[in-house]
This record gives structure tokens, sequence and C-alpha cells, in this order.
């Protein structure tokens, strides 16, 4: 397969697909994991609506689903793990500058359990 600019080059698929889980071997042949993991880079890469995923990485209901399921699951977050976890053991963060600052971040009363103010109604006009 060619290189293209939004997917996984083979050292890079190499790093992670042990993470994802077997195809099921009964039933219609899966799309290749790969593909479809490709697929999903490119929608969060480009910022593109799913149905507009081009047709070289199947279809976008396939493409979308197996991205949820692969989130529900964790596959996802594992992958995010090895990954940090080989740019440090390579060097590539520096702890003393990740900081997260939730100084600025603000939230609705709702969000920290107040109740959700009701819209108010006018009394109902009688004659």
């Amino acid at each position: 397969m060619g290189e293209r600019r939004h997917e996984l080059n083979d050292s890079e698929w190499e790093a992670i697909r042990d993470l994802f889980p077997a195809a099921k071997a009964t039933g219609r042949p899966a799309r290749p994991t790969r593909d479809v993991f490709n697929g999903a880079l490119w929608i969060l890469k480009t910022g593109a609506p799913w149905r507009d995923l081009p047709d070289r990485y199947g279809s976008w209901q396939t493409v979308y689903r197996r991205f949820r399921a692969w989130d529900r699951s964790g596959v996802l977050d594992r992958i995010l793990k090895r990954l940090r976890l080989k740019l440090d053991e390579d060097g590539y963060i520096d702890w003393s500058e990740v900081f997260i600052d939730g100084s600025s971040v603000r939230a609705s009363a709702a969000a920290a359990g107040a109740p959700k103010k009701s819209a108010s109604r006018s009394p109902p006009i009688t004659r």
C-alpha cells in the first residue's frame, strides 16, 4: 500500500496492531483493521463529517461503529498509553513542562450538581 498523508506507515502500524481485538472467525470477512483505523484517523485529522469519509476506507458506518467500539473497550486508551510510554522512553517528553491548569476551566453550576433552572411559565389567563 502506498503511504498516504493521513495514514499510519508500516512501522507505526506495527507498534499498535497487537492492541486491536482479533477479527471474528464467523460471518462475512471484516474490513482490515488497519484500513478502518486509518479511516478514523482521516476523520480525526481532517475534521470532516463521517459521511465524507473516502471510499478507500470502507463505509463510514463501519469505520464509525468500530471506532466507537474501540473507544468503549479501552483500545484507544491503550494505544495512547503505549505511544506516551514510547515517547517518554525515547526522551521526547519533558515532564517539567507537562501540567494541567484547572484555574481557567469554567463549568456551569449544574455541572457541580446544582439543580437546573426550569423555564418559568406565566399563569394561565382566566376570565
